[in-house]
């Protein structure tokens, strides 16, 4: 596992600010030669500490302006009704996110779609028709006034 120095904290705030950076300002905003930031950046490549680099979208462009987070409780806490809840938000493109949380549910979702029209449809059609599902709880996201995300 690399070492998590200052130095490499460092790298990887300016990395999660920008993955596109070049390595030579990279290295400039860290202090490090260009070659001894490269070695620093692909060590934590290798050790799985970046685990890889990706485009962050603004969904709303692309037609997903609504947003919602949806709390799920399953009727039966086994094993198998877990497993056949995971396999149906994995084929659902409407959830971006599925979380399997500790509390009064079970799930936490982060539901993108074109609007309330479209969330409806996927309540009532895909997410209600489960048979593990009892408890549907939505949260509509109104803004985001702080979005790591990335």
């Amino acid at each position: 596992m690399a070492k998590i120095d200052p130095i490499n904290e460092r790298i990887l705030r300016e990395l999660s600010r920008d993955g596109r950076i070049s390595n030579l300002d990279l290295a400039a905003r860290v202090g490090l030669s260009p070659s001894a930031c490269l070695r620093r950046v692909q060590e934590l490549e290798r050790a799985g500490v970046i685990a890889g680099y990706r485009a962050v979208l603004d969904r709303a462009k692309l037609g997903f302006g609504f947003t919602a987070y949806v709390a799920v409780g399953l009727s039966q806490h086994t094993k198998a009704s877990q497993e056949a809840f995971e396999r149906a938000m994995a084929l659902a493109p409407e959830v971006v996110e599925c979380h399997n949380v500790t509390g009064t549910v079970e799930y936490l979702l982060r539901v993108e779609v074109a609007d309330l029209v479209a969330y409806k449809a996927f309540h009532t059609e895909k997410l209600g028709a489960l048979a593990q599902v009892n408890v549907i709880t939505t949260y509509v996201v109104m803004g985001s006034p702080k979005d790591g995300r990335a």
